[in-house]
């Protein structure tokens, strides 16, 4: 006896103007949430006086990585700051972490924009061609190195680090975008030292997610530039 060769019924699939996007929040509601998140993960920053030499007030950022939800939480909250900030067409190709620390969030934050990552390292640690940009510490000059084809022209870049204090490294990085034909959007940082004014030695917007140190503490470093 043949058997029936009726066709199930159709699945039902959504159309396109039935499918949710996923929009950046309202500016009012992405503000209010990134005040929350601010608070969240300032509580979580410890300080430890007197690292690693007397008169060095050390900011420990390290909590907001061995916790999931803090970690989750602080990559929100750079994800917020850069959808209220940038317009859509505007916003980073490709975000440039600094050797070291900000290798610890610059992928992650750069997989959230769907953009790429690129580091910036110590002079000697990067194979192939690369251009080279000098800064100034407080115990000589040190110098950092970008490959050449990290970086395509016209590429929107955004700089990331865990702290600016004299501004130097974070100067020198943005050069080598500048000398690579990226077009430099600005620089990230977790905290600053405010009283070292770091921020004057650099020519693009510059972020701060959380407050500084007070004036005067942490003033013997100057190892962090």
């Amino acid at each position: 006896m043949p058997q029936s060769t009726q066709a199930p019924p159709p699945t039902h699939r959504p159309d396109a103007s039935q499918v949710p996007e996923r929009r950046t929040p309202h500016l009012p509601s992405a503000s209010s949430e990134l005040a929350s998140l601010k608070i969240k993960l300032h509580q979580s920053i410890r300080q430890f006086p007197d690292f690693p030499a007397p008169g060095i007030l050390f900011e420990d950022i390290l909590p907001l990585f061995s916790d999931p939800t803090l970690h989750e939480a602080f990559i929100r909250a750079l994800e917020l700051h850069i959808h209220t900030n940038y317009a859509e067409g505007e916003r980073p190709d490709v975000i440039l972490g600094l050797e070291a620390r900000g290798f610890l969030f610059g992928p992650s934050l750069a997989l959230r924009l769907a953009a790429g990552f690129v580091s910036v390292r110590k002079q000697g640690k990067l194979p192939g061609p690369t251009e080279t940009a000098g800064y100034q510490k407080e115990y000589g000059q040190d110098f950092f190195q970008i490959q050449t084809d990290a970086i395509k022209p016209g590429q929107k870049v955004l700089v990331v680090d865990d702290i600016i204090a004299t501004g130097g490294s974070a100067a020198a990085a943005g050069s080598l975008v500048k000398k690579l034909g990226g077009d430099l959007l600005g620089y990230v940082f977790i905290l600053e030292l405010d009283f070292l004014k770091g921020r004057d030695e650099l020519d693009a917007p510059v972020y701060t997610l959380l407050s500084s140190q007070p004036d005067g503490l942490g003033k013997n470093s100057l190892e962090k530039t």
